[in-house]
């Protein structure tokens, strides 16, 4: 068992939850203005360009989901534990945390790289 500052962690989830709800926003924006540049589009190398982005872009969503809903998952049996233990956690929900935040880093890794891809790819659709 590890005594550890519980509203700590607690604050770090709701932390990591706001970065990924903003993250989510912002994807689900640029989704609808692939669809809009979709609309007016015919060249079929944009257009595959398009799918994948989009594709991207929805496989992201469903992966900031899961993460969001493991996180609030951690956090309540953070608060449970803590309640029931005085505030003392087991060593595997403080392992849990770490791996959490891995995932986290992980997944704001792939984020940053689908949105520099999309950058790349409206500064060439304009030349087209």
């Amino acid at each position: 068992m590890i005594t550890t500052e519980t509203s700590q962690f607690s604050r770090e989830c709701s932390a990591w939850r706001d970065a990924l709800r903003s993250q989510r926003e912002k994807i689900k924006e640029q989704k609808k203005e692939l669809g809009l540049l979709a609309s007016n589009e015919t060249n079929p190398e944009l257009m595959a360009e398009i799918g994948h982005l989009d594709n991207q872009f929805h496989i992201q969503l469903i992966n900031i989901h899961d993460l969001r809903q493991a996180m609030k998952k951690h956090d309540q049996r953070v608060n449970d534990e803590r309640k029931r233990n005085g505030g003392v956690l087991a060593e595997e929900t403080v392992q849990h945390h770490e791996n959490l935040f891995d995932d986290f880093q992980r997944l704001e890794t792939t984020l940053h790289g689908v949105q520099q891809e999309y950058a790349y790819f409206i500064r060439q659709a304009r030349v087209f």
